[in-house]
């Protein structure tokens, strides 16, 4: 290969930036204006349904009704949120990478240019450049053996270093492309996430003035006992069922779990905060807590204490969104007042595995997690069981 030819690969092949983004301006503010015309629709739908209750002087189950309506939008809406909030991670973590190996393969091409540039320096100053130049001004057989040998190995090297060149610029070109697919994904997954927000925000007030009338029809201390007992209840039911179907399925499977007993002490917190409500003590007339209340941020993430099953995820009177996991031998764990439930009733879950967000639902005005262990459906002091 002459020296002409190789400083022509050279000059027709240049380092490349990244791309410019694509823009989609035109598609992005429409879909803006859409979200708003939705987001305005559910306001105008949520007044009205709150006026209609106004008016007609809405009896508590009625309201109770209501709100369980609001929070289990509200849960599908957190979701979705949480859902596009991992995407989002996946993608920054994806562009990350890519990012990285873009200016790798930058720092590869200038040393690259560099080192082909100085080989066709050396190669003109020392007279290589004409290969017909070098064969006829030979003086003897040997030298000209040794010229033809130098020659063809010098060559094959800059013909290695060029194919390494060019195999570069062309990982550098796809992923230019891909970085440039990952920044239009990523701003239309933040697109989403604000449109999901602005939603939740609305649901939420919708929720918050619902409370207010539910507490203003529960006025009474009596009614208020009343209705916690009633609460309890449901709670309770929901566990004997739980309680039930989980002896039933241990009959019936092959392997049973390991239960809680060797773990007593030496459990994680579902969630990390500050305990509010203490096992056992007086909650309204009789009612006495049978768990303990953790403070938490709306949306944390609610953990596992341990390898089990779910058995229950639904929405409850009293505690809102609750999932119960039987862990075997006859002990469960009860997860209430979340704001979504990300696991369903059948789901297998490991220890410290997400399975619920931490909300307010069940009429609660501050972000908390309720927490129970019951074995064999006796409640069970918590604090006992975690480090």
């Amino acid at each position: 290969m002459s020296a002409r030819s190789l400083f022509s690969i050279i000059g027709c092949i240049i380092a490349l930036t990244l791309l410019p983004i694509g823009s989609s301006a035109f598609a992005q503010v429409s879909n803006a204006s859409a979200q708003k015309e939705k987001l305005a629709e559910l306001q105008a739908e949520l007044r009205a349904r709150q006026q209609v209750l106004e008016n007609n002087k809405a009896s508590a189950q009625e309201l109770e009704n209501v709100l369980k309506a609001s929070e289990l939008e509200i849960a599908k809406v957190a979701k979705a949120l949480a859902t596009t909030g991992q995407a989002l991670k996946d993608v920054q973590k994806e562009q990350a990478t890519l990012e990285s190996e873009q200016e790798a393969l930058k720092a590869a091409i200038r040393k690259q240019q560099s080192l082909l540039s100085s080989q066709l320096k050396s190669a003109f100053m020392a007279g290589h450049y004409d290969y017909a130049k070098m064969v006829f001004y030979q003086d003897d057989a040997r030298t000209f053996e040794r010229v033809i040998t130098y020659y063809q190995y010098v060559a094959k090297a800059r013909q290695k270093e060029i194919e390494s060149f060019r195999s570069n610029v062309a990982r550098l070109e796809e992923v230019n492309a891909e970085l440039d697919e990952k920044a239009q994904s990523l701003a239309a997954l933040k697109e989403e996430q604000e449109g999901q927000r602005a939603v939740l925000i609305t649901r939420q007030d919708d929720r918050k003035t619902t409370l207010k009338k539910i507490n203003k029809t529960i006025a009474s201390e009596n009614q208020r006992i009343a209705s916690l007992q009633a609460d309890e209840k449901a709670l309770k039911d929901a566990i004997e069922a739980a309680r039930i179907a989980a002896e039933r399925a241990a009959r019936e499977a092959e392997v049973s779990m390991a239960g809680l007993a060797k773990l007593k002490g030496k459990l994680a917190p579902p969630v990390n905060g500050r305990i509010r409500n203490l096992f056992g003590s007086r909650r309204q007339g009789q009612v006495s807590w049978k768990g303990i209340v953790i403070d938490g941020a709306e949306g944390d993430q609610v953990n596992s204490i341990a390898p089990g099953k779910v058995l229950y995820a639904d929405w409850l009177r009293g505690f809102g969104l609750v999932a119960i996991v039987d862990h075997g031998k006859g002990y469960m764990s009860v997860y209430g007042h979340n704001q979504a439930l990300l696991k369903q009733a059948g789901d297998d879950v490991r220890q410290g595995e997400r399975i619920a967000l931490v909300g307010r639902s069940g009429g609660q005005e501050y972000p908390n997690l309720y927490f129970e262990i019951r074995h064999k459906g006796k409640a069970l002091n918590p604090s006992a069981w975690l480090d």
